[in-house]
């Protein structure tokens, strides 16, 4: 067994400027002769199987409570501790992810699955008439959010309300996190508030929705608290909100340069569960995430001590010629290998909200290739820094047919 320290491995260096693209390059190039490198933080594991293997065992812990902490943040309140699904581990983590996975079902999203075509198509509208505009401010911005209020039963008056405290909860993704702690504070404050007024409306007058269940979620007497409550309808906004924006923004961008693809989705909408893997595996909005060994941990005869914060590249890993043949290659007819893409991750904290993702992103492609058919870009898209958390386009110039 050999100490990572004393390893000779290949670095991967924080380049300013740097694009996804150039960085994901450089990623999957050293993936082809090493499964491990060397990154600013610590380490990477690059190969499919060993960013498996590392999501996969349970003394690899979230660290997506460090945040702050590695940025150097100390504001208190920001810092309060709050047990949160995102980041749980143990029996905690266990407990709560067996009370509310039932409210997470394939079948409670597809209730949803008529919401989700009505809100795309009143979101289009104008973008169709008018034969094109700025995907990412008209449809992809705004679709998630009626959706998840939709889910919690937030009434619609609030959606103007709920969009605004989404928008600065979700700040904690910003390259400048300590310049945005007071807002995102203030903001789960005022949402929490909101949040307990629900909760209580709820528990007097059950509904068809997110927060009855997860009221009514309940295992051998074992029932979740008000404030584990309020931190799931967090952690709904936070896991639920930017990734579907950003996801359905890369793949309008993935689309217009592949007319082809789009084309096939728009013969053939029975290609939508398909053709959202193969987005999802040539460019998810989510490509890495960072764990840290919760004790001394040996891997691949390779010692990582208590303390060593690990990123799983998720984007490298789709990209494992051994598991995706000719993975350079965006096929939406791509034959299931029986092996998933990574972007949902992998182990414990699997994304908890795929089924939901899913839905969204399928019922956006079907309902989008009959309305645009002629797809393409007008212009140069404009992308988020690659340094945050969730990677997309943040202005995404589009042209189509007008009139459907």
């Amino acid at each position: 067994m050999t100490h990572a320290e004393n390893l000779t491995l290949p670095t991967v260096p924080f380049r300013a400027g740097q694009s996804r693209q150039e960085r994901q390059a450089l990623l999957r190039g050293i993936a082809s002769e090493h499964w491990l490198a060397k990154t600013e933080i610590g380490y990477s594991v690059l190969t499919y199987e060993s960013v498996i293997g590392v999501l996969r065992d349970k003394r690899w812990h979230s660290a997506a409570g460090l945040a702050a902490q590695i940025q150097g943040i100390t504001d208190k309140e920001f810092n309060r501790e709050r047990v949160s699904i995102l980041s749980a581990e143990g029996e905690v983590h266990v407990r709560l992810r067996r009370l509310v996975a039932p409210a997470f079902s394939p079948r409670s999203s597809d209730r949803l699955r008529p919401f989700m075509r009505q809100v795309v198509n009143e979101l289009v509208d104008p973008i169709a008439a008018s034969g094109g505009g700025d995907a990412v401010e008209a449809i992809c911005e705004p679709y998630p959010i009626p959706i998840i209020c939709e889910l919690l039963g937030a009434p619609k008056e609030d959606w103007q309300l709920f969009s605004r405290l989404a928008t600065d909860v979700l700040r904690i993704f910003s390259e400048d996190l300590a310049s945005q702690v007071p807002i995102i504070v203030a903001a789960r404050k005022e949402l929490n508030a909101y949040t307990r007024e629900l909760i209580a409306n709820r528990r007097d007058t059950p509904t068809d929705d997110l927060i009855t269940d997860l009221i009514s979620a309940e295992e051998e007497g074992d029932k979740l608290t008000t404030d584990e409550l309020e931190m799931m309808v967090e952690a709904v906004i936070v896991g639920g909100t930017d990734t579907t924006r950003n996801q359905l923004g890369l793949a309008l961008a993935l689309f217009a340069e592949h007319p082809d693809q789009w084309e096939l989705l728009r013969n053939d909408p029975s290609l939508a569960p398909r053709a959202v893997e193969e987005v999802m595996r040539y460019h998810g909005a989510v490509g890495g995430t960072v764990r840290f060994a919760s004790e001394d941990i040996e891997y691949n005869g390779v010692l990582f001590p208590k303390g060593t914060l690990m990123s799983a590249s998720m984007s490298s890993a789709n990209f494992d010629s051994g598991i995706f043949p000719e993975p350079e290659t965006f096929d939406i007819t791509r034959e299931p290998v029986g092996q998933p893409h990574m972007s949902f991750g992998s182990g414990i904290h699997y994304c908890l909200g795929a089924s939901l993702a899913r839905a969204e992103l399928q019922e956006a492609f079907i309902v989008l290739s009959q309305r645009m058919p002629q797809l393409a870009l007008t212009g140069t898209p404009t992308y988020k820094p690659t340094g945050v958390g969730i990677f997309g386009p943040s202005y995404l110039p589009i042209s189509c047919e007008p009139g459907h």
